[in-house]
């Protein structure tokens, strides 16, 4: 019987080793506050499995801030994003909870810090709708320097930038945007170091009723938004060929589902873009060159399909691409071999395995 009882433990010790499953996150070591925080990670958990990533507040305790569940995709691949909208400046932690073994990475730091109070607004942010907002203040160590300003219009579009305005000798900005309708605009600030912070600026008319929506402008010229919708997965992913204009270039997804964008710019390098979760649109910005960009959309999850419509300011055309582009073609990764099974679908069989020779042990007696 001690014979028996010494292959039990060992095997029962091999089940809980073979069990035992890997986590590896990734989060910034920094963000601005009110900035999406992006957590990503992989695991060898069972894909499908629904596991959580929660948010902390690092001080002489540690709080929950909030706990997300996320699913693992079939590529072993997980991701949440958290709104850091109100939270106070300091030390967070990023965490799934149930930690893997070995080399797992199962939590982060991140230090979230604000800025904000760096800008002083002299002008009224509630204003009489004239067709521009007005904007104008100082901000902290910024003399005879510039600051890039960036304004996005109720329903998501930017409307200007981004783009620098200079500062004078006491670190003060002004500038008027012409907008096409009332309403709240999100004007965001950022400087050498990175993002300052952001105010809003609400205009309405006399009776407070919104005209019927145009294309805002970006100069006394209407700013025409081009645009092509297909049909994408992540097994059929949507392509697109953009002909660019000069100077700033806005490209932006519907809000039908979590997209993803990549493109090649007009170097031939491959940028990847995916920020910004299921309810706001994913947005890239570039300086055009006049040259031809492309763009390849699909969606983050698996197993789902949907129309994505790309929207262009400041190009020339968007179209549909009816194959491959030949620079994706170019950028396929290498055929990756198929992934194990999760270690934990080794223990049923490890069960069986050990109930059978503690059988036989047991007829030898």
């Amino acid at each position: 019987m001690k014979k028996i009882v010494l292959l039990m433990i060992g095997l029962l010790f091999l089940s809980g080793t073979v069990s035992a499953y890997k986590v590896y996150i990734n989060a910034p070591d920094s963000l601005a506050v009110g900035k999406p925080l992006v957590v990503t990670g992989t695991t060898t958990i069972g894909v499908g499995t629904t596991i959580d990533v929660v948010l902390y507040h690092q001080m002489t305790t540690t709080s929950q801030v909030k706990r997300l569940p996320v699913t693992v995709q079939s590529d072993t691949t997980f991701k949440a994003i958290f709104d850091t909208t109100g939270l106070k400046p300091g030390v967070y932690k990023v965490e799934v909870p149930s930690p893997g073994s070995g080399d797992s990475i199962s939590m982060r730091l991140v230090t979230l810090y604000d800025r904000s109070d760096e800008i002083s607004m002299t002008y009224p942010l509630n204003q009489s709708f004239t067709g521009k907002i007005y904007i104008a203040g100082e901000i902290r160590g910024l003399e005879d320097s510039g600051v890039q300003i960036e304004v996005i219009d109720p329903y998501g579009l930017v409307v200007f930038g981004p783009q620098y305005i200079n500062t004078d000798n006491n670190a003060h900005f002004a500038a008027e945007i012409p907008i096409a309708l009332p309403g709240t605009y999100e004007v965001s600030f950022i400087d050498s170091k990175g993002y300052i912070g952001s105010r809003t600026v609400t205009t309405l008319t006399e009776g407070g009723a919104a005209p019927a929506y145009t294309p805002a402008t970006t100069s006394s010229a209407v700013l025409v938004v081009r645009s092509a919708q297909s049909r994408s997965s992540r097994d059929s992913p949507a392509y697109f060929i953009v002909s660019t204009g000069t100077g700033p270039v806005t490209l932006y997804t519907s809000e039908s589902l979590d997209w993803v964008i990549e493109y090649i710019d007009d170097r031939g390098v491959l940028h990847m873009v995916n920020d910004r979760g299921n309810r706001t649109a994913e947005k890239v910005l570039f300086q055009g060159n006049g040259k031809t960009i492309y763009v390849k959309i699909y969606p983050y999850m698996y197993a789902v399909a949907d129309n994505v419509i790309l929207y262009g300011e400041n190009v020339n055309s968007v179209a549909i691409s009816p194959t491959v582009p030949a620079p994706f073609e170019a950028a396929k990764p290498e055929a990756t071999t198929a992934r194990a099974a999760p270690l934990t679908s080794a223990i049923p069989v490890l069960s069986a395995a050990l109930a059978a020779v503690v059988l036989s042990l047991k007829k030898a007696d």
